[in-house]
């Protein structure tokens, strides 16, 4: 449990930890199972449970999960699915989010290297079991037309044509989109706000509800 908190060993592993009653019901609700289940009181002891939870508050029961067998984004995958491709965007809460706002609008989620490990703890946390439901794939794999969001450039959103599979690429919050990725995007649009800047799970949700709202999804 302890080295399933390391990416790297996530990785060489195959497998990911989800804490809590309501992250191993969505696990088991989506047909996802447990390659072992640890239960306080039953199968490990309530301290030693606890000794390895990343909780302030140690859960009662932990799964542990096979990466392989969540839904996978595949390249030549339905190509009418909308969804986000997140370009460098390192905060492991902001993916959970984005992962949770993706399931809402039966969307996909696209990463590139640079990225948070979706099954990272924070991002399993955040995600409130959508990673056991969303499609997740490689950034260069995201299929649809490709529309870049940026803090101020291109076509105001709301004035955007939007029809057919569409893919929001968002950036990080501190960087953006490389100028380079942002031009091999079909389209470069923005979200009009009166701040600097918006949060990325915020952006990506606007993005994915206006493209509901105009049906186009």
């Amino acid at each position: 449990m302890r080295k399933l908190e390391s990416r790297r060993w996530r990785d060489k592993l195959g497998l990911f930890a989800a804490e809590g009653e309501d992250l191993v019901e969505a696990a088991g609700s989506a047909g996802v199972e447990a390659a072992d289940l640890l239960v306080a009181g039953e199968n490990i002891s309530p301290e030693l449970l606890a000794s390895v939870s990343t909780l302030g508050h140690a859960a009662r029961v932990i799964g542990v999960y096979r990466t392989n067998d969540l839904p996978r984004l595949e390249p030549a995958g339905d190509r009418a699915l909308p969804g986000l491709a997140l370009w460098h965007v390192a905060d492991p809460g902001n993916v959970g989010t984005l992962l949770r706002t993706a399931d809402a609008f039966g969307a996909f989620l696209a990463l590139s290297d640079g990225s948070a490990d979706p099954t990272g703890p924070k991002a399993v946390r955040a995600s409130m079991g959508a990673i056991f439901r969303v499609p997740v794939g490689r950034f260069e794999d995201a299929p649809g037309r490709r529309v870049a969001l940026s803090a101020r450039a291109g076509t105001p959103l709301p004035e955007l044509e939007l029809g057919g599979a569409t893919t929001f690429v968002l950036g990080s919050e501190r960087d953006g989109l490389p100028a380079d990725v942002a031009a091999a995007c079909d389209e470069v649009a923005h979200i009009p706000i009166r701040s600097e800047s918006l949060n990325v799970a915020a952006a990506g949700a606007i993005a994915l509800y206006e493209l509901r709202r105009r049906g186009a999804s």
